[in-house]
């Protein structure tokens, strides 16, 4: 028994001495050179292909690894606390019930604006996104391992209770990296640097996963929770060596109650006042009504379908995950090769139409190949959507607003699909089945193809996009593609 705890420190110790080394890891990954007075790539990027060259920038790099930490907290409770829970023997309801803890998420534009104009002490001079990166990634952590810490067979409460602080806490720390991010990248890295963050996301959550179950099983879930924290020092790490985003633009220092009323309210205020934001805001409602109908019955129709355990592993996740980081490679390519514009409106239209893959499916029945077909293009086509889209919701931000408007918009963007598929997508398939269902959500996709398209005929596109979508951190750089 000594001699495993021994291995186990052993294994812990050298964990945090790898982790220590990782900020001399990433200054040789983000080295950047400077020749006559201007700022040139590192050799190595040279020697790549020139599509694959924007994904080495320094910007894009550090967006790979916040979306690292930005997955841990909600993977330590999701799939993690589910089997953890489970293995403790907790019954199944009890279970279920704690997906509640993930509400956080839908609701951190409440206190977003505290973190775009409540200048911290002390840290705070190190600026203000990178401060509260710090502080909330320290939050991240010690919530993360006080769950870590409790015996859910102890006190099932506790433990419900150390879940929701891991869920604010994580909604907390997601805000500041989605905004350190948005203003660490140019307007023209906006769609690579998307793409790079959900590589980030996916690798973060499936590492993070991966490693608790194995270390679990080794020895003990606090142990695993305690070593799955550190996933957060990537973002931290990152931004000591990225610093402040010099596109940043700091607040306001606060006088009063009335000023801090001012100052909340100041994100919704500034994004209305805009040129046909209503317009806007109603587009990011409905964009995604119809794929996310579509998403959230898959399981649904493999089920029915007759699909083994094994069948849905191999296509659903292994294939399906493959397929989308090739979306997400493809959909940065393409934002970079054709603008914003085209690439989401292009985006668009593969996420509608993939829709009748699954159309297609239902009515083949039972069939591995038209599975393989169906999960195949709806990951290729959500991954280019993931990277255009999210690109296109950063660019509408104001530099000042940062934290708030994406996650305002963010929000926005799934909460009526979700709404719909919890109160109308069962009933929808019992009364009209699987094949009708899917063609309704792909024509309930097309409104938001159309809307897009009307906005880029009329101009609106470009005059509603915000400060994140068209200042750069040097003026005399190149403008963005639109």
């Amino acid at each position: 028994m000594v001699g495993q705890s021994a291995r186990y420190l052993r294994v812990a110790v050298e964990s945090v001495w790898y982790l220590m080394h990782l900020p001399l890891v990433f200054r040789v990954v983000f080295r950047e050179s400077s020749v006559n007075g201007e700022i040139a790539d590192a050799g190595w990027r040279q020697a790549l292909p020139k599509s694959i060259r924007p994904y080495s920038e320094a910007a894009p790099l550090a967006a790979f690894f916040l979306g690292i930490s930005s997955a841990l907290p909600l993977t330590m409770i999701a799939a993690t606390l589910t089997t953890r829970l489970a293995q403790a023997g907790i019954e199944k309801s009890t279970v279920t019930a704690f997906a509640l803890t993930f509400l956080a998420y839908n609701f951190k534009w409440l206190w977003a604006p505290i973190i775009d104009v409540v200048k911290l002490p002390i840290i705070g001079r190190m600026g203000q996104r990178l401060s509260w990166l710090i502080l909330t990634a320290a939050l991240a952590m010690a919530a993360i391992i006080y769950l870590g810490s409790l015996n859910p067979q102890d006190n099932i409460v506790t433990v419900a209770v150390a879940a929701i602080m891991v869920g604010i806490a994580g909604a907390t720390f997601d805000v500041v990296i989605d905004a350190y991010r948005i203003e660490l990248l140019e307007p023209e890295q906006l769609g690579v640097g998307s793409g790079m963050s959900q590589y980030g996301w996916r690798i973060g959550a499936a590492t993070a996963g991966a490693v608790a179950l194995v270390i679990a099983a080794r020895s003990n879930w606090s142990v695993a929770y305690y070593a799955c924290s550190l996933f957060a020092l990537f973002a931290v790490f990152t931004g000591l060596i990225m610093r402040e985003p010099s596109r940043r633009q700091e607040p306001q220092p606060l006088k009063g109650p009335l000023q801090a009323a001012v100052a909340y309210a100041s994100p919704l205020v500034e994004f209305f006042k805009r040129s046909g934001a209503p317009v806007v805001l109603l587009f990011v409602l409905v964009h995604k009504i119809g794929d996310t109908l579509a998403n959230l019955t898959f399981r649904l129709l493999f089920e029915d379908l007759g699909f083994t355990n094994d069948e849905i592993a191999f296509y659903d996740v292994s294939l399906g995950f493959f397929a989308f980081l090739v979306g997400i490679f493809v959909g940065g390519v393409v934002y970079s090769r054709l603008g914003m514009k085209k690439a989401v409106m292009l985006s668009l239209v593969l996420m509608a139409v993939s829709n009748l893959s699954f159309a297609g499916l239902a009515a083949s029945g039972h069939n591995n190949w038209a599975m393989a077909a169906a999960i195949a293009f709806e990951n290729f086509a959500s991954g280019i959507g993931g990277v255009a889209v999210v690109a296109y919701l950063s660019a509408l931000c104001n530099l000042s607003f940062t934290a708030t408007q994406f996650a305002l918009l963010s929000a926005a963007a799934s909460i009526l699909g979700r709404f719909l598929t919890g109160t109308t997508a069962g009933t929808l398939i019992e009364a009209m089945g699987y094949v009708n269902f899917y063609l309704l959500t792909t024509v309930a996709a097309f409104p938001g193809v159309i809307m897009f398209w009307l906005m880029i005929r009329s101009g609106l596109v470009d005059r509603s996009l915000g400060t994140a979508g068209t200042e750069h951190s040097d003026e005399d750089d190149v403008p963005v593609r639109a």
